[in-house]
Formats: structure tokens, C-alpha cells, sequence
């Protein structure tokens, strides 16, 4: 059986951004494997790790928490998407891919919390 989280777009969105990110990261230079590229998949795979799991708790506060730790990793990858692309990691087509991925998720999750919050007035 299907858990609720993989019928969210968010969710669905969030793989394709990891599938992306994974992609893009393939080429960082060898001696970015264990700093940035190491970072930016662990934050990427905690986005949809932590909506799984926060539909897998109990009460609504319990998702929202799982929630904001997704919005957290969210945020993160905004900045360390920057900085590869900076340091020329990333053509500009894969800075503004990932962003653009990146910034739909951040919105998605914002609303969802919102949604979530609503609920635990």
C-alpha cells in the first residue's frame, strides 16, 4: 500500500528534484564528494524523507515539526545551490533548474504548513 505522503505533489516534486540534484552532482569535483555534494544530496533526500515521515506520525503537530525540518533542508539547498554555481560547479542551465525545482518546493511546503497550521487553531 501507497503512503499518503507519495499522492502529495510536494512529495512527487521532491523526488524529481533529488533525481535532478543527484544528476547534477555526479560531475563536482572529486574532492567535493565528502563536503558539498555530501550536503546537498543529505538535504535533498531530507525533503521527502521528512514529509514520509511526518505522515507516518500521529497528531497534526507532529507533521507540522516533520514539516518545517523539510522547509529547513529547503532553505539550505537554496544557498548551497548558490554556492556550487558560483565555484562553477553548475552550468547556468542546472543553477536555474535546480532553483526553480528548489523554489516550487519551498512554496509547496510553505502552503502545506499554512494548510497544517490552520488545522491545530
Amino acid at each position: 500500500m501507497l503512503g499518503p505522503h507519495k499522492n502529495l505533489q510536494v512529495w512527487q516534486r521532491g523526488m524529481q528534484f533529488v533525481t535532478e540534484l543527484y544528476r547534477c552532482t555526479n560531475h563536482f569535483p572529486q574532492s567535493e564528494v565528502f563536503g558539498l555534494v555530501s550536503q546537498m544530496r543529505r538535504a535533498a533526500v531530507s525533503i521527502t524523507s521528512n514529509i514520509a515521515e511526518g505522515y507516518g506520525r500521529n497528531t497534526n503537530t507532529e507533521l507540522l515539526h516533520f514539516l518545517y525540518i523539510s522547509l529547513g533542508s529547503s532553505n539550505e539547498l537554496e544557498t548551497q545551490i548558490f554556492i556550487a554555481f558560483n565555484l562553477g560547479f553548475l552550468s547556468q542551465q542546472e543553477y536555474d533548474n535546480l532553483s526553480q525545482l528548489n523554489d516550487e518546493i519551498n512554496k509547496m511546503l510553505r502552503s502545506l504548513i499554512y494548510i497544517k497550521s490552520q488545522l491545530n487553531q
